[in-house]
């Protein structure tokens, strides 16, 4: 799992004003974070707005990122849901053989207890032809993956070799860092707080931000990872008001916002989705116009 050290991005999902997904646009994206030097790509991920795609969408995404990655780097695709079944049916018809990992959001809705969410990622470890991230987004799921509850899955589940952890717990955190086994992957969710993470021990992120700043935010994270504090903070700091405005109404209607300043990607969503307001997109404007 070396190849995943550093920084992943979670692709956004490019639609046109017809709500259909535009395929050049994503292409174009592609290229933009590889370039800007991104370690690799994860598809399907919350970021691509994967609860507004129909299944046949979801599989087409996954062929069309393998097709235009050319395994420049690696690809990992997202696979999650609530319900446990579900989850195990797609790993077994899903295009994997190109993915070097499965990212697998913890269930929500349902809220269920630890040992709940224990065996519901037992179940998908045991059926994934592909090596599992654990992905903990509490903001997003409704319930927390405790620190003891990622250990026991960590040490007790031979292909769950990764963790993403968007918590925001710091504590948690070092929890994790501090007691996970030998070659245990754990990866930050927050680029606000990447930083600081890093410096604890984490061994990268998988980041919306590098969807824009690929080039700065991989820097960050590969200038931390050698413990070259000095040039990571620096690049941190440059970039600190973007992660507020990106995140102050939705993601991912603020990283397209960025994207589309860009000439990127449309400024497309499919409902619930909405573009952010004009005021916050007067803000980023004026963001980018000095940012250098």
């Amino acid at each position: 799992m070396e190849q995943l050290r550093g920084t992943g991005v979670a692709l956004v999902t490019p639609f046109k004003a017809d709500e259909s997904i535009d395929w050049n646009a994503l292409e174009k994206l592609i290229d933009h974070v590889i370039n800007g030097g991104v370690n690799y790509v994860v598809s399907l991920g919350t970021t691509g707005e994967t609860p507004t795609l129909s299944a046949e969408e979801k599989l087409d995404l996954i062929k069309f990122t393998f097709e235009k990655v050319k395994q420049r780097v690696p690809v990992v695709v997202g696979i999650g849901d609530y319900n446990t079944r579900d989850v195990v049916k797609r790993l077994e018809t899903c295009p994997l053989d190109q993915a070097a990992a499965v990212l697998s959001v913890a269930p929500y809705y349902s809220k269920p207890s630890q040992e709940g969410i224990f065996l519901h990622y037992k179940a998908i470890a045991e059926a994934s032809p592909k090596p599992v991230i654990l992905y903990n987004v509490p903001g997003r799921t409704g319930r927390n993956m405790t620190a003891a509850t990622t250990l026991r899955l960590a040490h007790e589940v031979e292909n769950i070799v990764a963790m993403k952890e968007a918590s925001g717990d710091m504590v948690q955190c070092m929890q994790i860092i501090r007691d996970k086994p030998d070659g245990f992957l754990v990866i930050s969710g927050d680029d606000a707080i990447a930083l600081p993470q890093l410096a604890c021990g984490m061994d990268g992120v998988i980041s919306v931000a590098a969807n824009y700043f690929a080039a700065d935010f991989a820097a960050m994270v590969q200038a931390a990872i050698v413990n070259n504090f000095p040039a990571a903070r620096q690049l941190h700091y440059k970039m600190l008001e973007a992660f507020d405005l990106m995140f102050a109404e939705n993601n991912p209607a603020g990283i397209k916002a960025f994207l589309h300043h860009a000439g990127i990607v449309e400024n497309a969503f499919r409902l619930p989705v909405t573009p952010v307001s004009h005021e916050l997109n007067a803000q980023i404007k004026a963001f980018l116009d000095k940012y250098k």
